[in-house]
């Protein structure tokens, strides 16, 4: 817990030391009566915030500044600026430096905590060893019966100039770059949240054009809202407030989205809220399930690929520190269960914050003052692997400062992360910037004369080194847009993820009613069947078996669902056969059973099953396999209750092929089970 000592100025000299310490009395200032007068204007105005206490002492560091102007030697005075400046809403924590040290230069007994504050401001500043002396001198002056808390507060920044020392001995490679005045301004900017294909950005700000225009009681700023930028041509467009529902008169911030961008979770006075994409325009935002909020404080959470896995933060009682990372899990009617905390492994003593579960479901960044941090929040990250959560691992220096980094999204190929910070490129006070994680460095090459002059392996070519992203998820990212297949107008469609093997629904989503857009993130490491189906139509159907050693890839697939006339066909690509067998693989059920509730809900309907084969082997073996296949299909569709009446099967062999048979990829397409329609 940070200590800011609340004085009042007299502004009389307490001591005199090295330097003369000049009061702020009129008599020192004979030949300068009418600017004495406005530095006395000017500390009285600072003296108004300052009073207001430490959410407001940024508000005063200009008044303080105008009258050191003025007078540079008051120890008070450069004492108060550098408290200002070291508070936790101050732009300029790093300027903090020469003011707290001027201020005990000119008096060692200026303030109790001045040894403190040389801590803090040589702490911010990355000068590890010399913050450490002042924070171990402050624990000198300390009893430890009445300080037992300042005490532990200054021990534990002295564990993190230990931390930081080790960490910029190894700075991970990365880019970190300012995202550019169309998103940022000179007000605070932070939370950003980030689509899984980078394609939108939401976050936070303070500014003039929040909803309603008013400034919060509490640090004098304006009202939180959230903003939205598009990505486009390489750059980000001008930020837009996002506008009612989403944005009230009252503060509303960013605390998550879901993996398909449907789903936006907003904060409000400590509770978060859901509102849902329903074509162009969000919903009113609903307050969410007693099983995450509660009458403690709820502020970020994070929804896993499956969608039924939230991950949140709540300071709540229960849990092991200030605030604590928890998981719910919905049932099949999507009622979330109870919370369960993320245990010892991920949560700490301090608090934890800014919660993100990759799209790989299984990589967990976070924010925690505790761990190995180097100051204040840092940023972690640790994944699940065999029912257990691995130690948490900073991500390092230059991203992790002795400041607070937290609310941090990455994007689904792990290439790019998004957060807040401040830095000196910034815009105003809080900027977001991104983050271009490098993978290893590799070894220089050394390019031979007719290289160079071919503009082979030119300087440029071997100074720069691969931005492969170190952390590359096992993840296919599929979107693209579902349409009718004869009027090409968009589709709200529902699209379904079965795990083959497993024969459950792993999760469902759906498609933007106006656009028709839709985006899944696929872990590796199973085999999914996906299913899109719409009302009126003809379903869709997709394989994905995605190795576990697969490693990122993103895939466009855009579908055009036919409607249910006679004449329209489907390929079956979720239905397996054993190796030159007509037997039915276990993994073909889901598929059968979403053919089966298409022909009960249209009772109507009659099909043809269609069997197909590669070219290889004789024509006759061929056909008979290409039959014998589609009439199992036929005979597991009666066996579930679809009258035989309805049904026709038929085998046609290597004829009809829809893809090459020169390359493995194309024969296996061309080995096929399709159904048509053949009657209403």
């Amino acid at each position: 817990m940070k200590k800011y000592l609340f004085i009042s100025i007299s502004f009389v000299a307490l001591s005199v030391s090295a330097q003369q310490n000049v009061t702020f009395e009129k008599k020192n200032f004979k030949d300068n009566v009418k600017g004495f007068k406005q530095a006395m204007d000017s500390i009285d105005q600072g003296q108004v915030y300052y009073k207001m206490g430490p959410s407001r002492y940024y508000m005063a560091i200009p008044y303080f500044l105008a009258a050191e102007k003025f007078n540079p030697d008051n120890d008070q005075l450069n004492y108060l600026i550098g408290v200002c400046m070291l508070s936790h809403n101050s732009p300029t924590k790093t300027s903090a430096l020469p003011y707290v040290q001027k201020a005990y230069k000119i008096n060692p007994a200026v303030a109790p905590d001045i040894h403190y504050m040389l801590g803090r401001a040589y702490h911010l500043n990355m000068e590890w060893e010399t913050a450490k002396q002042e924070y171990s001198a402050y624990l000198q002056t300390l009893d430890s019966k009445k300080n037992a808390d300042q005490i532990a507060d200054t021990k534990k920044k002295i564990e993190e100039c230990n931390n930081g020392a080790i960490l910029v001995q190894h700075p991970v490679r990365v880019f970190i770059d300012n995202v550019g005045p169309n998103i940022n301004s000179e007000y605070p900017e932070y939370g950003p949240i980030i689509s899984a294909d980078e394609s939108e950005m939401i976050f936070t700000s303070k500014r003039p054009t929040t909803t309603g225009g008013k400034l919060d009681d509490y640090d004098g700023q304006y009202f939180e809202d959230l903003y939205i930028s598009y990505f486009k041509n390489g750059s980000w467009s001008l930020a837009q407030n996002m506008g009612n529902p989403i944005n009230r008169n009252e503060n509303d911030a960013t605390a998550g989205i879901s993996p398909d961008g449907q789903t936006l979770y907003v904060y409000r006075e400590g509770d978060i809220y859901e509102s849902h994409l329903k074509g162009l325009t969000w919903t009113k935002p609903d307050h969410m399930s007693g099983k995450i909020n509660t009458n403690s404080k709820e502020t970020t959470v994070s929804l896993g690929p499956d969608g039924k896995t939230l991950y949140f933060v709540s300071d709540k009682p229960g849990g092991f520190g200030d605030r604590d990372v928890y998981k719910t899990v919905a049932d099949a009617k999507g009622r979330w269960g109870d919370a369960e905390n993320l245990g010892p492994v991920i949560n700490t003593q301090y608090g934890e914050e800014g919660v993100s579960i990759q799209a790989d479901g299984k990589t967990l960044y976070f924010s925690s003052q505790g761990h190995n941090s180097m100051g204040g929040y840092d940023i972690f990250k640790s994944v699940y692997s065999n029912g257990h959560w691995s130690d948490p691992e900073n991500i390092g220096y230059p991203i992790n400062t002795p400041d607070d980094d937290v609310f941090f999204s990455i994007s689904a190929s792990g290439k790019h992360g998004y957060y807040s910070s401040i830095r000196k490129d910034g815009h105003g006070e809080k900027d977001i910037y991104m983050i271009t994680f490098l993978g290893p460095e590799k070894p220089v090459v050394q390019s031979n004369e007719d290289d160079l002059l071919a503009g082979k392996g030119a300087v440029a070519d071997v100074m720069m080194t691969a931005a492969v992203a170190v952390n590359t998820p096992k993840v296919t990212l599929l979107k693209g847009v579902i349409t009718d297949s004869m009027t090409h107008k968009p589709i709200e469609a529902s699209i379904e993820l079965v795990d083959n093997k497993k024969n459950i629904v792993i999760a469902s989503f759906l498609s933007n009613s106006t656009t028709g857009k839709y985006l899944v993130s696929l872990p590796a490491g199973i085999n999914y069947g996906i299913a899109v189906k719409a009302e009126g139509y003809l379903f869709y159907s997709a394989n994905f078996d995605i190795p576990d050693t697969a490693k990122y890839i993103a895939v466009e697939k855009n579908v055009a669902l036919q409607p249910l006339d006679i004449g329209s066909r489907i390929v079956l690509r979720n239905i397996f056969f054993d190796f030159n067998k007509a037997t039915l693989r276990d993994e073909s059920t889901a598929e059968l059973d979403r053919l089966i509730n298409l022909l009960t809900t249209y009772s109507s309907l009659k099909i043809e099953i269609s069997g197909f084969t590669d070219n290889k082997g004789s024509a006759e073996y061929n056909q008979h396999l290409s039959e014998a296949r589609s009439k199992s299909v036929v005979d597991y569709l009666i066996a579930h209750g679809i009258p035989s009446a309805r049904l026709t099967y038929k085998g046609y062999g290597k004829d009809n092929p829809i893809a090459t048979n020169e390359t493995d990829e194309g024969r296996q397409q061309n080995r096929r089970t399709e159904f048509k329609i053949t009657g209403k």
